[in-house]
């Protein structure tokens, strides 16, 4: 298993996963055998040494994908040069009917901040379908911090 920060020379060990823990602008793909792979926006939770979830509807593309239960890969990055990423991969380890006080309220305030995100909660709720919540063990780590080579 590689660990995490990858091999590329610009990190150090750790930081791979200290980035996810991040909110950084995110996307996630999920393999699809009659088309390219599905690489979209999602709002990710991770707490280094953890497993990573994601939130989606199971009646989604990207929720009927996950639910075959294979493996995903993720990569979130600044949006501001000199830019950091930090892109992971593992296998889907559960998946699980979402709570909306435990998940999705959470998530929701990690990424809108307590009054957007309770506002967002409250305005999609009627609206929402089957959440789920989808567990990914990380296995492999690879990130880049352009800030070391480029400080501004």
């Amino acid at each position: 298993m590689e660990q995490p920060g990858g091999n590329n020379g610009n990190h150090q060990h750790g930081q791979g996963e200290q980035r996810a823990s991040s909110h950084f602008p995110q996307s996630s793909s999920a393999a699809d055998p009659a088309r390219g792979p599905l690489t979209v926006p999602i709002w990710y939770g991770y707490e280094p040494g953890g497993e990573l979830w994601v939130l989606t509807e199971r009646s989604s593309r990207k929720g009927r994908l996950l639910a075959k239960g294979a493996r995903i890969s993720l990569c979130a990055q600044t949006e501001t040069p000199p830019y950091q990423y930090v892109s992971v991969e593992g296998p889907i380890v559960a998946i699980e009917p979402a709570d909306r006080e435990r998940h999705t309220r959470p998530m929701a305030r990690r990424y809108l901040g307590s009054e957007l995100g309770d506002r967002y909660v409250e305005a999609t709720s009627s609206e929402a379908g089957e959440s789920i919540v989808v567990r990914v063990r990380p296995e492999r780590w690879l990130s880049v911090d352009y800030h070391k080579q480029f400080s501004v």
